[in-house]
């Protein structure tokens, strides 16, 4: 296995400049290739779109549909509609261990009157997708599991489709299901109403969907009185906005900002600021609350570390369950006991965040408790130097213990090319501002 050593350090201090979110590079490509096709003017340019594992997986599906798709630069991209009506109705679409690729095409793929199997890495087969597919079934999907009832892979057949019943969809699994629905509903050409059951964790994924939905033409109306509901309209239809710039990703800010309020700072990205409509950018909020000092204008945001210590923290982590991650290693720099709570989605992410980040931050000392839904870090008094950390094909378990490597002490990656998922040149930016 391919190792990395990250030698100790003690400061952060720089300037990075981010890569495209990730959640907002799939969602622009599949709303891209949906949008309404006029000969070969309806077309969308898509900026700064992330250059990653993922984004590769959608491109590559999208083309195995049928999709024109050109590439103008290493990261702008010239992507033609289809009207939702892919050009081919037969294909096996792998899509490695994409979440954010093999939800929305799972739901898009239901409605669009074709033969297709979607199937993945093993990790992606162990991902639960059922509610998501039970949610389909109600209108009338053909929807197959071509392995273990209720996981990829899937096989999906022509349907008759009937969205005359409200469509109720569980809340508390992962975002990306209603997400994922409300990306497809457009397809049906039908009034839709989803309601969602039980409490919807999240939430900020699926803001960053209905706006860029909003953005491709397609309101989506939603009601928190009584039941919560999200409704589209029988005549919504895609419709490119010609150009869209992707903001940098604010999941990938947090190590960024995390290295400043630990190591002194200031430490800046550029490409996410006041204005971005990704639930991550409140990161800065809680290292605002561990004592940390950040500020950020329309296009930036920094961190700096207190002119004390900083302080453990009871956190729920609803609004930043991907960031909540990197607040596990902030932790560790902490007085005192960090708590977060209501992160239950971390079990069914790339790996079980919550048993992986429990098992390795007892490498370096912590102690650690762990629930169904949260985690309880304690520091030590001094970190355990030259931990060797596994990362489960988890490009967030690699990025978030690099920041170990600030409280003085050595520490080794395990398969530091997982990164390639989101950020392939994450350790050459993090060695930039370290020392």
């Amino acid at each position: 296995m391919e190792q990395l050593t990250l030698p100790a350090s003690h400061q952060a201090q720089g300037t990075i400049t981010l890569p495209g979110s990730k959640s907002i590079s799939n969602r622009t490509l599949l709303l891209a290739a949906l949008a309404k096709n006029q000969g070969q003017s309806e077309h969308t340019i898509i900026r700064n779109l992330l250059d990653s594992d993922d984004t590769a997986r959608m491109l590559d599906a999208l083309r195995t549909l049928g999709v024109e798709i050109e590439q103008l630069d290493v990261n702008d991209w010239r992507i033609v509609g289809t009207g939702g009506n892919f050009p081919n109705k037969n294909a096996d679409i792998f899509l490695g261990n994409a979440g954010t690729a093999f939800r929305p095409l799972t739901a898009t793929l239901a409605f669009a009157d074709g033969n297709y199997i979607l199937r993945g890495v093993p990790r992606m087969h162990e991902r639960p997708i059922g509610d998501l597919v039970d949610a389909l079934r109600q209108v009338g999907a053909n929807i197959e599991y071509l392995e273990n009832e209720g996981f990829p892979p899937l096989k999906i057949s022509p349907a008759t489709i009937d969205t005359s019943q409200p469509i109720k969809i569980r809340g508390d699994v992962s975002s990306q299901f209603l997400s994922a629905l409300l990306m497809a509903l457009p397809l049906t050409k039908q009034d839709a109403v989803v309601q969602v059951v039980g409490e919807l964790i999240s939430k900020p994924y699926i803001e960053i969907t209905l706006n860029l939905m909003e953005q491709f033409g397609v309101g989506v109306h939603r009601n928190f009185h009584g039941d919560q509901t999200y409704s589209v309209s029988a005549n919504s239809q895609y419709s490119s906005p010609s150009e869209v710039f992707v903001e940098g990703d604010a999941s990938s800010a947090s190590y960024f900002l995390a290295a400043g309020a630990i190591g002194g700072g200031p430490v800046r990205v550029l490409g996410m600021g006041n204005d971005s409509i990704q639930g991550d950018k409140k990161f800065a909020v809680a290292l605002k609350e561990m004592g940390a000092i950040p500020s950020a204008g329309d296009e930036w945001t920094e961190a700096s570390a207190p002119l004390k210590k900083l302080k453990g923290i009871n956190l729920d982590c609803n609004h930043i369950p991907d960031a909540a991650m990197t607040l596990a290693i902030v932790a560790l720099f902490a007085e005192g006991t960090t708590t977060l709570r209501n992160i239950a989605s971390w079990r069914v992410k790339e790996t079980d965040r919550i048993a992986a980040m429990a098992t390795e931050l007892r490498k370096v000392g912590a102690i650690v408790e762990e629930g169904v839904d949260y985690i309880k870090i304690t520091p030590p008094a001094q970190l355990t130097p030259n931990a060797v950390i596994d990362t489960y094909d988890d490009h967030r378990m690699a990025m978030c213990f690099s920041l170990v490597s600030l409280g003085g002490v050595p520490i080794t990656i395990n398969d530091p090319k997982c990164v390639n998922k989101t950020f392939p040149d994450y350790f050459a930016q993090f060695a930039s501002i370290v020392k």
